[in-house]
């Protein structure tokens, strides 16, 4: 089943898949033959209540697939409403969960020159990963490379009967990986232009412990600094981290560039 609020879209796809008998590979057997299923598509709806009222009167010919697009009538993510609901309320007449093929051209890679590229990957991300997260199968574009086909559909639908869990076609895909990397923070941070020495670095980890400058002189015996000294050496951190003078930033910096791990903190207890 089809549901997409533009008939164009409805109309091509159910004319393209049931005109040509589509078929789609399921598995490869012992003797390395591959077994086929026809793809039907039974029908098609311009919005979610059409839908639910049709999977409400057919329980015993619910579709193995749902083919969903992600906006509807300018709710951009009417499809994740759909996904969940389906998810929650409905299944196939012996039991097995209907997989749910999110069907957009919102989800392709952004241009390198585009306006706030970064912000609209993490925007991106953030969608696909709700929709995951509400029970949504497989993500194929519909601005696919070469256009869109209906073989982006073909796909989908065989990785899935394979048994996989998960599919995502090439635009999806390149935008997923860098959202991913910005959601891990791996993006490229500035290059130090400034080397840390080890005494500066023992001076941040007592201070991520909650250490006073009192205390980090008291306990720097290597190096027997004092009170003083130890304030002047944070703040010629903080010069070189290009940051204001406060502790909490300077440590955030020292982590972010690696000088020191979390795991290394030994805490004080008060």
């Amino acid at each position: 089943m089809i549901v997409d609020d533009e008939p164009i879209i409805r109309k091509a796809i159910k004319y393209e898949i049931n005109a040509s008998h589509a078929m789609v590979d399921c598995r490869v057997d012992d003797d390395g033959r591959v077994e086929q299923r026809e793809l039907e598509v039974l029908d098609t709806y311009a919005d979610g209540p059409h839908l639910f009222s049709a999977l409400n009167a057919s329980v015993g010919n619910r579709p193995d697939y749902l083919l969903v697009d992600m906006e509807f009538q300018g709710e951009p993510t009417g499809g994740i409403f759909i996904t969940e609901r389906v998810r929650r309320q409905y299944k196939k007449m012996d039991g097995t969960d209907i997989k749910i093929i999110i069907l957009s051209g919102r989800f392709d890679n952004p241009m390198a020159n585009e306006t706030n590229r970064l912000q609209r990957i993490k925007d991106i991300g953030s969608v696909v990963f709700e929709a995951l997260h509400k029970g949504a199968n497989a993500f194929v574009s519909k601005n696919a490379m070469g256009g869109f086909s209906i073989e982006n559909i073909l796909r989908a639908v065989s990785c899935l009967e394979r048994g996989e869990k998960y599919y995502f076609n090439y635009p999806v895909m390149l935008t997923l990986m860098e959202a991913a990397e910005l959601y891990f923070e791996r993006e490229h941070h500035e290059v130090m232009t400034e080397s840390v020495s080890e005494e500066e670095q023992e001076i941040l980890l007592l201070e991520a412990a909650g250490c006073t400058a009192q205390e980090i002189s008291q306990r720097l015996t290597k190096w027997s600094e004092s009170e003083k000294a130890i304030q002047e050496k944070q703040k010629d951190l903080s010069r070189k981290f290009g940051i204001v003078n406060k502790s909490g930033a300077r440590i955030a910096k020292a982590i972010q560039y690696g000088l020191i791990s979390p795991n290394d903190i030994d805490y004080l207890k008060r």
